[in-house]
């Protein structure tokens, strides 16, 4: 009996959890608070956000529209966040969004409401693997063409098929280190919260240092300018709309500790946290990081000159060349804090695959995909759900195709993972608020009768949200200017609904336990 009720002391309070909702433990549990932070925080990632939206969020409104975005978005962004670390205290399963939307919206509606936020998930993951990697091979653009000599010195500018190879490149690497043992991508995603702590301090401090000239407190923190020439949109509460994408664009992405949840000691306690640090980390470097950009601004409009050095297709490396430049007349100081930046990008995209394979194993393990026995392997050697790992990696390569004929793809791309990844967190969070409280078992996090009002700011933002991605963001509205995402959204929700109504209602019954329930009850 001793040896017995020892052995029970030492059994990790998340995989007690794991094991009461239904679930054995499968994967390796060995991340500590640290690592599932790491790795959390590199999802998120400081520069991969901002960087590719930062030129087109100024030029709809101004700096001052854009500077305090970052702060209105924050502010939202801690009712999600407080939001769903209560729901992680209470399921700690690597299912995460999907598994809390199942179990949330009870017997009846469960089914259909895991079945919806497991797709949304999987759809905005994968379209983030997209993401990192268009706006990776955008930074590396820049860096060959600044290296080779600039645009007005007959730089390398990569075309859009070399665009392209880099795009399926980043892809593929970031599909093979994910093959791996975890210990490997923990070990990376340590390395990457350090690479953006200390790279983005550096950034931060020294952009401003340098830069010959710096914008005044009062054109930072006060100018409000549309261009209507440019972006035809005339409304300025339209602008400032817009101006905000960049912020809701970037503070998303806090749930990736949840995904590991099965796979990180004392998850009930530890995933929470690292999803609030996250986010704390991330307002504050993120916030600092677009003052540095905007304060160190030398010539506005040259900045989208297609004759600039940079071609005009990128305003951060703009920003960083004219200041070096202007000071030390070389480029070299712009394009290590490139690097730097471009790091950010290789590591956010292979956290986002770690996230994306996660959900895609759980959803196999449930029988929710098509082959999902197939999906639902694990490597014998490394413990680490390879195949959905490199299915994954094929659709976003498929989803960077279009990159040879359109110039809207990072629009559209955008829209669809921000969509899909933030729409998912709604499900749960929508559960969370309108099931009777008695039948919420809460964990170590919980809000007591803070939690409906607390999910109903998060709900209404994140409806909120979806919607501005949805709405055209150029006039007037022609092929190379249409944002796409609503038509690959609807035909891609649209056959996953029609599929729900025709045959998985029918099988399809959510999370699948794969310990026997001796109780006979089915709850949790």
């Amino acid at each position: 009996m001793d040896g017995e009720r020892g052995e029970a002391l030492v059994v990790d309070s998340g995989e007690k959890r794991l094991n009461e909702l239904g679930y054995k433990q499968e994967l390796r549990r060995e991340m500590t608070l640290f690592k599932t932070l790491a790795i959390s925080f590199s999802t998120m990632t400081l520069f991969t956000g901002i960087t590719p939206l930062y030129g087109t969020s100024l030029q709809y409104a101004g700096p001052a529209s854009l500077v305090w975005g970052w702060v209105v978005v924050s502010f939202f962004t801690w009712f999600v966040g407080v939001a769903m670390a209560e729901i992680c205290s209470s399921f700690p399963t690597t299912g995460s969004l999907y598994f809390w939307a199942a179990h949330l919206a009870g017997p009846v509606w469960g089914p259909l409401a895991s079945w919806c936020c497991a797709w949304l998930e999987a759809i905005g993951l994968i379209a983030g693997i997209g993401t990192q990697a268009y706006a990776g091979s955008q930074v590396l653009q820049s860096i060959i063409l600044l290296c080779t000599g600039t645009n007005t010195g007959g730089g390398y500018l990569a075309p859009r098929w070399l665009f392209l190879v880099m795009y399926i490149g980043l892809t593929l690497i970031w599909a093979v280190l994910n093959t791996f043992a975890l210990e490997v991508i923990a070990f990376l995603d340590v390395i990457s919260m350090w690479w953006q702590v200390i790279g983005g301090t550096v950034i931060v401090v020294m952009l401003p240092l340098v830069a010959k000239t710096t914008q005044p407190a009062k054109y930072v923190f006060t100018h409000f300018q549309t261009a209507p020439e440019v972006t035809g949109i005339s409304s300025g509460a339209y602008a400032v709309v817009l101006s905000f994408l960049v912020s809701q664009y970037s503070l998303y992405g806090y749930d990736a500790a949840a995904h590991l949840t099965e796979e990180t000691k004392g998850a009930d306690k530890n995933g929470p946290i690292a999803i609030l640090s996250s986010i704390g980390i991330i307002s504050v470097f993120g916030w600092a990081y677009i003052l540095a950009l905007t304060f160190s601004i030398q010539d506005f409009s040259y900045l989208y000159d297609p004759n600039n050095e940079t071609a005009g297709t990128f305003v951060p490396a703009q920003i960083l060349y004219d200041a070096f430049h202007g000071r030390y007349h070389s480029s070299a100081g712009a394009i290590v804090l490139l690097f730097v930046i471009w790091g950010s990008f290789f590591f956010g995209g292979l956290s986002i695959t770690t996230s994306a394979a996660r959900v895609v194993y759980a959803l196999s393990r449930d029988r929710g995909i098509p082959f999902s026995s197939v999906w639902r392997r694990i490597h014998p050697r490394h413990k680490v759900p390879a195949n959905a790992v490199w299915l994954c990696a094929a659709v976003c390569a498929l989803l960077g195709l279009p990159i040879l004929r359109i110039n809207v793809v990072f629009t559209a791309i955008t829209s669809v993972a921000t969509i899909g990844w933030v729409g998912g967190y709604a499900v749960p969070i929508f559960a969370r608020m309108v099931m009777r409280e008695e039948d919420f078992r809460p964990g170590p996090f919980y809000l007591g009768a803070a939690s409906r009002p607390v999910c109903l700011v998060a709900f209404l933002w994140i409806c909120y949200t979806c919607s501005v991605f949805l709405l055209p963001t150029s006039y007037p509205i022609r092929m190379d200017t249409f944002n796409y995402a609503p038509i690959a959204l609807g035909v891609c929700l649209g056959l996953i609904m029609l599929w729900w109504a025709l045959d998985a209602r029918k099988w399809f019954k959510g999370p699948v336990r794969n310990i026997d329930d001796h109780n006979g009850n089915g709850k949790v």
